[in-house]
């Protein structure tokens, strides 16, 4: 029987060895990407090596993903490079070599993070791919910018509002004229008759629409704020409701058959 320390202790030492061989795996991966071996006699370069690869080979990790981006919607985009001071070692992610100096070492896109030097930026194409983490705001931005970051044809906020514009228009075509039937018949026998005859009039105006340009929604403007003028002479009031004034008395000319 095994005592509880020395199983303790064989735990421990498992441990050790596979931490040994997931460190040894990182070191022949990133010894790999240089084109290097690492062996016993060369393990001291091992601490540098994995400082200045880290930052390389999640460069070319980024970019890889950019470029085999599932965006279906492959609008052309150039680059927003502007000069940066980078922090440690920086590779360029177009030509793959060191990034020299103390400041000012080469340029970063500011949409999608491309670091590369400033020669080769005039080489890079234009295949920018926003990240949604650079974009901070929706409105007084690039379009091409905004529709590729979202990875969508058109910007989000106009398919969202043409939705709710459409899911809200006043409704069937029928119906609205059977509403509208149903309140001339409240109308005083006066009222309604003056308003019939004055439509069938309207209605021969727009036959000659060619020569007076007149047709039934120039008439609404013109006599929509008459006919339908509110009980109360509100500025704000008439202002609001001269377009439902125009839309309504349009119906009434372009209907005057069907509805009196």
């Amino acid at each position: 029987m095994f005592s509880r320390e020395l199983w303790l202790e064989n735990e421990k030492a498992r441990a050790v060895v596979r931490k040994s061989k997931a460190g040894r795996k990182r070191q022949e991966l990133l010894a790999l990407a240089f084109g290097v071996k690492v062996g016993v006699k060369s393990s001291f370069l091992w601490p540098p090596l994995k400082l200045f690869a880290c930052p390389q080979i999640s460069s070319l990790v980024r970019r890889a993903a950019l470029t085999h981006n599932g965006n279906q919607f492959n609008y052309e985009k150039a680059h927003n490079f502007k000069v940066h001071t980078f922090r440690g070692p920086h590779w360029c992610e177009y030509c793959a070599n060191f990034m020299w100096g103390l400041i000012a070492q080469g340029v970063r896109c500011s949409d999608c993070g491309l670091n590369v030097h400033k020669q080769c930026s005039k080489h890079v194409p234009n295949d920018c791919q926003p990240d949604l983490k650079r974009i901070k705001k929706v409105y007084c931005c690039d379009l091409t910018t905004l529709v590729k970051a979202h990875n969508t044809q058109r910007p989000m906020v106009v398919d969202i509002c043409i939705r709710e514009i459409e899911a809200r228009e006043v409704s069937n075509a029928d119906e609205r004229l059977e509403a509208v039937h149903e309140v001339l018949m409240l109308l005083p026998p006066a009222h309604y008759e003056t308003l019939r005859y004055l439509m069938i009039h309207l209605k021969k105006v727009t036959m000659n629409e060619k020569d007076n340009f007149m047709n039934a929604e120039n008439l609404g403007i013109v006599f929509g704020p008459t006919l339908m003028r509110p009980p109360e002479d509100s500025t704000l009031t008439t202002l609001h409701d001269m377009r439902y004034q125009k839309l309504i008395v349009q119906i009434l000319i372009e209907n005057e058959d069907v509805l009196f």
